[in-house]
């Protein structure tokens, strides 16, 4: 059984290399990744700030947007700090606790973007397939539940991978080939049997990814046959473009999270290339996202508008 060696958590640091064989080109990377970072900051945050002062944005579909773009700040923040350290400081170093932190953090909140992604596709399925009993099915109530849920899922499914991690002796290198703290990347440095671990850790993500997954193509299949059904071409173009923005944002998101997590146990690839696509994973999304589901979404945009436009006015 894993016990967590407290004073060696508090007296030991991580050393975060960054991306392996490419340190000499840290700060020329950083370029599209701080580009990312702050388009995502600012977009999220403005999508928060709509949602909040927009009476009209009080609704099912806008709460689950909601809980999508801070859970986007949080996971963009988590990585962030540290990795731009890496790269324009030179600090690589993270101690035990912390290291162990963020990747609770990052996996905990990954997990709950998953399970957003798949609330909103049912909340998509319910607004078009069932409409009538769309706003008495999806109450403010039943929402706080999904929500919850998808909280205490996440909660339950990540700590095992923390707390096994933190109970291993790490007696050799100290030195994690990445830019954060990587479930895989930093038990692979034990002077132990990590097979429990690694099992775990594809277990989980296999199920979480199955689950999420499935329930997305089920909602969507249903969406799709009901869109087939409307009467006009310009109905059925304005659904399809729809559909397929935020079907490619999934697609995105699950496939470079497998790409990430099943590169430890198969294949050859580079490391740096792991490195920069497990980046990516974490900072496409919340990059995206605001874009994808909410400048597109015609009630954002009126937001958008009425808050400039009132703005202006005030200033007038």
């Amino acid at each position: 059984m894993a016990s967590i060696n407290f004073s060696n958590i508090y007296t030991s640091v991580f050393i975060l290399e960054g991306i392996p064989n490419l340190e000499s080109s840290h700060v020329w990377i950083s370029i599209p990744f701080i580009i990312m970072y702050l388009t995502a900051m600012l977009g999220n945050l403005l999508m928060l700030l709509l949602i909040m002062v927009e009476p009209r944005l009080h609704s099912p579909m806008y709460y689950f947007l909601y809980t999508l773009f801070l859970t986007d700040i949080i996971v963009s923040n988590t990585i962030s700090f540290k990795m731009f350290c890496i790269f324009w400081l030179n600090q690589k170093e993270i101690t035990f606790i912390s290291c162990y932190i963020q990747m609770f953090f990052i996996h905990c909140f990954s997990s709950i973007e998953s399970g957003v992604l798949m609330a909103m596709a049912y909340d998509r399925y319910m607004a078009i397939c069932n409409p009538l009993h769309y706003t008495s099915a999806l109450t403010n109530t039943l929402i706080v539940k999904i929500v919850t849920t998808l909280v205490i899922r996440s909660t339950i499914i990540v700590i095992p991978c923390s707390w096994m991690a933190s109970g291993h002796p790490y007696c050799q290198s100290h030195h994690i080939p990445h830019t954060y703290c990587d479930h895989m990347a930093v038990v692979k440095l034990a002077c132990a049997d990590i097979t429990i671990d690694s099992a775990y850790g594809l277990t989980a993500v296999l199920l979480v990814i199955m689950f999420d997954m499935s329930s997305i193509v089920v909602s969507y299949v249903f969406i799709l046959r009901a869109v087939l059904r409307l009467s006009t071409k310009k109905a059925k173009k304005k659904a399809f473009g729809t559909c397929t923005s935020h079907i490619f944002i999934i697609v995105i998101v699950y496939t470079l999270g497998l790409f990430t997590f099943l590169t430890y146990r198969i294949g050859n690839t580079a490391p740096y290339i792991h490195v920069i696509m497990a980046n990516l994973y974490l900072l496409i999304p919340p990059t995206f996202n605001p874009i994808i589901y909410g400048v597109k979404t015609k009630e954002i945009r009126k937001a958008i508008a009425r808050l400039l436009l009132g703005g202006v006015f005030r200033v007038q």
